[in-house]
């Protein structure tokens, strides 16, 4: 057996149905939220994690994010409805968790804290109290709080608050180490066996792999889906994908972890590598079956919250206009295939539109006149085609052609959208030009 393998292999443990309520997730509730049933296909869920932190600091480039203005908007129309009466419980715990999204547990704390000596029932106010504390770095407190959460809890909701709970207990115990992680949180009891040296064959890998609670990949998700931020949480995302037989996942996880997070242990390192290595070895072969994740998911993405259109910045018919991704998202499509298009997305026909992504061959040539824009990479196209929304169509403009290329790349062209066709794509970029992602 040779040594990537191994660990495609050692740790893939029995496929079981993974059943938890949808709206059980811990540590951060905001009624503005709407996620998917968990778990969620792993390419999906990185892009949806990634949108997330993002929403979290200003855009270096300029470019729109929906979701942050979402959360901004909200902020300030919970801020300014404070001063004309005193907010509801509800709205205290929705204001904190805004700001928690926002990178701001200084000011949620402002807000949250005080609160719940007035509201010492609310669950919701505990449990979001518990993460400003974390988020602060006053773990201490964020145990004493979440402790409170846990008694406060729905019963559908116990068990998430509870991991939480585990987790926050975890690194209180680790103390200043919790700030240069060597290894992922003991949240389960197991052994990650991989890339430190454990022997290829024997009972080891089997047993410990044996040991995951059947809920672990949905307890890790969830945990990492309100704490974006925390790259520990993403490492052991990362590791429980190759667990459960899906080392391209755990690639792409730990790529984040060392690319956006500079995580420097040097298990994490090397663990990495070997998974990257597993990974390009997997896309090299033929057929399908390889490609197929062992992980059965309930969803394709878990963030299914609607943005507000009035927040996206203003078309211009003598500029290029930025298109997010979460634009074309919000399309919907009858029984019959008749596409209906986001308002603003109608008033982009046939401008000059910019966005990043993935490309997508459709046809094995070296130099291609057109591609698919994908806005995540995916493995194999069969076995993960994206949904009609989440692909677009790119023809460049004449006599022009490209290269096939891997990572993330910026188009620019003139969107078409397709009112009649039920079997053509959804969106055509025409005209359009290739440059480097920002």
């Amino acid at each position: 057996m040779t040594t990537n393998s191994f660990y495609v292999r050692t740790l893939t443990v029995a496929v079981i149905a993974l059943a938890f309520p949808a709206f059980a997730r811990a540590g951060l509730h905001y009624s503005g939220e709407v996620f998917a049933e968990l778990p969620s296909r792993p390419s999906g869920f990185l892009t949806d994690h990634r949108a997330l932190r993002a929403a979290g600091y200003e855009r270096p480039d300029g470019l729109p994010s929906p979701l942050r203005d979402d959360y901004v908007a909200a902020a300030a129309r919970l801020d300014k409805l404070a001063k004309t009466r005193a907010l509801t419980a509800d709205e205290i715990a929705d204001l904190g968790a805004v700001y928690i999204r926002l990178g701001r547990p200084d000011k949620a704390l402002n807000v949250l804290a005080p609160s719940v000596r007035k509201f010492p029932e609310h669950f919701r106010i505990a449990a979001n109290l518990g993460t400003a504390f974390q988020l602060s770095g006053d773990l201490e407190r964020a145990a004493t709080q979440l402790e409170e959460a846990v008694r406060l809890a729905p019963a559908k909701l116990k068990p998430s608050e509870q991991a939480h709970l585990k987790l926050v207990t975890l690194r209180l115990k680790e103390g200043k180490a919790a700030n240069q992680p060597a290894t992922v949180d003991d949240l389960f009891g197991v052994k990650y066996v991989g890339a430190s040296g454990a022997p290829e064959t024997g009972t080891l890998a089997e047993a410990e792999a044996k040991k995951l609670p059947a809920d672990a990949l949905i307890t890790v998700q969830q945990l990492a889906l309100w704490l974006p931020a925390d790259a520990r949480l993403l490492w052991q995302l990362g590791e429980l994908c190759n667990a459960l037989g899906d080392v391209r996942a755990a690639a792409a996880a730990l790529d984040g972890c060392v690319t956006e997070f500079a995580l420097g242990s040097p298990d994490l390192r090397k663990r990495r590598l070997v998974y990257r290595a597993a990974a390009d070895e997997l896309a090299k072969k033929p057929g399908h079956e390889q490609h197929r994740g062992a992980i059965k998911t309930k969803s394709s993405r878990p963030l299914i919250k609607a943005f507000d259109e009035s927040l996206l910045p203003t078309i211009e018919n003598d500029k290029v206009n930025a298109l997010p991704w979460p634009v074309l998202g919000a399309t919907s499509i009858n029984v019959k295939g008749k596409a209906s298009f986001a308002k603003y997305l109608e008033q982009l026909d046939g401008k000059t539109v910019t966005l990043t992504g993935f490309m997508q061959p459709v046809k094995d040539e070296l130099a291609a006149t057109g591609f698919l824009l994908l806005e995540y990479p995916v493995g194999c196209w069969f076995c993960e085609v994206p949904d009609p929304t989440g692909l677009l169509n790119v023809e460049l403009k004449a006599g022009k052609t490209a290269e096939f290329r891997k990572g993330l790349i910026k188009i620019t062209g003139t969107l078409v959208l397709n009112h009649t066709d039920p079997e053509g794509y959804l969106f055509s970029l025409k005209d359009a030009k290739i440059g480097e992602a920002d």
